[in-house]
């Protein structure tokens, strides 16, 4: 996330806020930002999200995910939402939203997912 300029923005039980600037270096040729930048900020807002809800012992791998691409990730940030659908001892479901916001404040949901993570104990 640090390599993308990315950064988290809410941290609450289950939901997590990531937050992606649009510049150049994550851009595709049209000037949208990327869909693998777009991707990457909604599975690790997903990740953090049930991260939240796990034990300090837990870590949390993603299994899988699939993501749609409604619209250009267009505006002057993206805005990552992840948040649990259902918590499991192994597995845990979330939703994945992705906004482009415009510097006047007006959003537009450019991307929407759903991802399924798996619960992995922190090795000491």
């Amino acid at each position: 996330m640090a390599h993308l300029g990315a950064r988290l923005t809410h941290i609450g039980p289950g939901r997590v806020h990531i937050v992606l600037p649009a510049r150049p270096e994550v851009t595709q040729q049209h000037g949208y930002v990327h869909a693998g930048a777009t991707s990457a900020i909604a599975d690790s807002a997903g990740g953090y999200a049930a991260l939240t809800l796990f034990d300090e012992d837990s870590e949390v791998l993603t299994v899988e995910y699939k993501i749609n691409l409604l619209a250009p990730a267009a505006g002057a940030h993206l805005e990552a939402i992840g948040t649990v659908l259902k918590s499991g001892r192994t597995l845990t479901v979330c939703q994945l939203e992705v906004h482009g916001i415009q510097d006047d404040g007006a959003r537009q949901l450019v991307a929407h997912g759903q991802q399924t993570l798996i619960r992995a104990r922190v090795k000491q």
